[in-house]
């Protein structure tokens, strides 16, 4: 991935990325070619790997890897238009662009058809999503025969992560009254929390 100096991620920022709850693409290259799936991910931070499930009749899994996995993350993104740019009025000279934060991870793959690893994952996925609401759904409130022929249906995926390239696009480049421009026009198109990154990343 190219990235400019002035977009680069630090440590703080790629921690941030990898434990964030959301959903992931994760891409392998096979004999078969390029297999990619997007399924949501738990971040290890101690032990530095991404663990996540496929369905057992996904294809990815069975297929052995070539080189390294990719794992690519999202954060916040959004369309930068050129008409909230200070400079459109002084000059012109401006185009359309695409604010986002990004990070490719690169690792090991292994792939984990045990019950008690898949489980295990499952609660951890669980305890992730659910943590924070007032009444958290749990395993257990499944029932239990319910629940395991739910876990025959997956196999556990594990990246072993080697590198991360991060990247944080988000109008660094651009004149502070240019920031001030985007900052308002994310308000205006409701995006607040495009607008609040653009904010906290101004130089």
């Amino acid at each position: 991935m190219y990235v400019p100096a002035h977009f680069g991620a630090g440590d703080d920022e790629v921690e941030e990325l990898l434990g964030r709850r959301g959903a992931a693409d994760l891409v392998t290259m096979t004999d078969g070619g390029l297999l990619a799936t997007m399924l949501p991910f738990v971040y290890d931070a101690e032990r530095k790997v991404l663990r996540g499930h496929l369905a057992r009749n996904n294809e990815q899994w069975q297929r052995p890897v070539i080189g390294e996995a990719l794992v690519i993350m999202r954060g916040v993104d959004s369309y930068v238009s050129p008409s909230w740019y200070a400079a459109k009025r002084e000059h012109g000279r401006v185009v359309p662009t695409w604010n986002y934060v990004t990070a490719h991870v690169y690792g090991v793959l292994t792939v984990h058809d045990d019950p008690v690893w898949v489980v295990d994952l499952v609660r951890r996925l669980t305890d992730l999503h659910e943590g924070a609401r007032a009444e958290p759904w749990s395993v257990d409130d499944a029932p239990e025969k319910f629940v395991n022929g739910q876990l025959r249906a997956i196999v556990g995926v594990e990246v072993a992560i080697t590198r991360v390239e991060a990247k944080v696009k988000l109008s660094q480049n651009r004149s502070a009254a240019d920031v001030d421009g985007v900052i308002a026009g994310l308000r205006a198109d409701g995006k607040e929390q495009a607008a609040s990154a653009v904010e906290e990343h101004r130089t």
